[in-house]
């Protein structure tokens, strides 16, 4: 038995909690910190994920001496953030979103302190086990969009999703923004300087880590999972619970198809365009504006498209991001090596196309979930996204080796082209 004073406590934690349950205001000034608390540790998260993506490939190009594996890292990186994903989504099922994004993200910058020291004794061993580890910083950067829509209505939940995401923009931009102020400290301090992007976001991780651990409460997935209890109500129609389950099955497994999609072909394109840009004599800070603008471009339209989501159906926009990657690759194909404008442009466009993409397919995922399997579920789903980085990461080094990064952006353009026809067959037809 608990001692009388902790039992108290413990009594009046579960009324409080329970208060939620029956007052919609409660839970409507719930969603709003919750968005609000999960916005602001999206901007340190930005800051991590995007610091590390920069030069992630330059590290071990240097490490290594060669081009060839110069995709590993960003593949390594996405095969760990999908372990990541599993264990923070089973984590935030079992516990709430407070407890798995915590961890996830001090796990995060603990594999970015791990880079900073395999860049100091020259590990190559160290650097690919550290970014594994570093991928559960990505992995929860991502699944924190999710929180957002724990107490949301079908109309709000891709606003949701992207209100959270605007957030990151701050954080995205300005982490490649400072590669080079970042190079100069770590030199300072005798680190080599493609280390000192690691620097910020092992600090960025562990800081998003500690805010919401602190701030996240009460846990607005254990509030909705209680919602869903209480609610519940018996049903005798077993055919009806059938043709539910089935349409729940289909939603997950489009909305995993945009998303699997356009990961693929993001993530190639970005990985090896540092590389390339390198290649042909721009230097560090051209490559972190590139790279910020596309960051940029894969977080702030959230401003627009999640009401353009919720507006005009979730298929709609899946469409609208297989256009846009397209257009992309095709960009990033024909331009000159040595033209920032046309590079910016497609790589815009190609954060353009992963974030309508992303947004559609977040969505059908949590319109096809209920709360008892929600957090797992979407979980699994981000595994799926995560292997689908990492085959876009490894392959895109091995064919630029092999032939071009214009012949990896015309691959890229011809896989997002695929994604339409997959997503209106899947969806029976229907653009909705």
């Amino acid at each position: 038995m608990l001692p009388k004073d902790k039992e108290e406590a413990l009594e009046g934690k579960i009324d409080s909690l329970q208060s939620y349950i029956h007052s919609p205001q409660k839970q409507k000034t719930l969603y709003k910190r919750t968005l609000f608390v999960v916005s602001i540790s999206q901007i340190f998260g930005g800051a991590g994920l995007a610091a590390g993506v920069t030069v992630g490939a330059l590290l071990a190009q240097q490490m290594l001496g060669t081009d060839a594996y110069a995709g590993l890292p960003s593949a390594l990186l996405t095969l760990g953030s999908a372990g990541a994903a599993l264990f923070v989504g089973r984590l935030s099922q079992a516990f709430g979103r407070r407890t798995g994004l915590a961890t996830g993200f001090m796990i995060g910058g603990l594999g970015a302190t791990g880079v900073i020291i395999a860049a100091i004794i020259n590990s190559i061993f160290l650097l690919f086990a550290s970014l594994l580890i570093y991928g559960a910083g990505t992995a929860t950067n991502l699944q924190a969009r999710y929180a957002g829509t724990d107490l949301a209505n079908s109309k709000q939940r891709a606003t949701a999703i992207s209100m959270t995401m605007v957030f990151t923009t701050f954080g995205a931009v300005a982490g490649p923004n400072l590669v080079n102020v970042m190079g100069k400290f770590a030199l300072s301090v005798g680190i080599p300087s493609l280390a000192g992007p690691f620097i910020l976001a092992a600090a960025a991780y562990i800081l998003a880590g500690v805010f919401l651990f602190i701030m996240l409460r009460p846990d607005p997935f254990v509030i909705a999972k209680m919602i869903e209890v209480t609610n519940q109500k018996p049903s005798n129609n077993g055919q009806m619970e059938t043709i539910e389950q089935t349409k729940n099955k289909r939603g997950i497994i489009v909305g995993a198809t945009i998303m699997v999609l356009t990961q693929i072909v993001m993530v190639a394109v970005m990985t090896m365009t540092p590389v390339h840009m390198i290649h042909h004599g721009h230097g560090l800070g051209e490559v972190g504006l590139v790279i910020g603008f596309h960051i940029g471009a894969m977080y702030l339209p959230s401003l627009v498209t999640g009401i353009l989501v919720d507006k005009l159906g979730r298929t709609v926009m899946a469409i609208a991001a297989g256009t846009t990657l397209l257009l992309a690759g095709l960009i990033a194909a024909l331009a000159p090596g040595d033209n920032m404008i046309l590079l910016v442009m497609a790589l815009s466009l190609l954060g353009i196309g992963w974030n309508f993409g992303l947004i559609s397919g977040t969505a059908l995922i949590v319109d096809s979930t209920e709360t008892s399997t929600r957090a797992k579920s979407q979980g699994t789903v981000d595994v799926l996204i995560a292997l689908a980085g990492a085959t876009g990461g490894a392959m895109s080094g091995i064919i630029v080796s092999v032939s071009s990064y214009p012949t990896l952006s015309l691959v890229g353009a011809i896989i997002s082209l695929l994604l339409i026809p997959v997503v209106i067959w899947s969806r029976g037809g229907k653009i909705v």
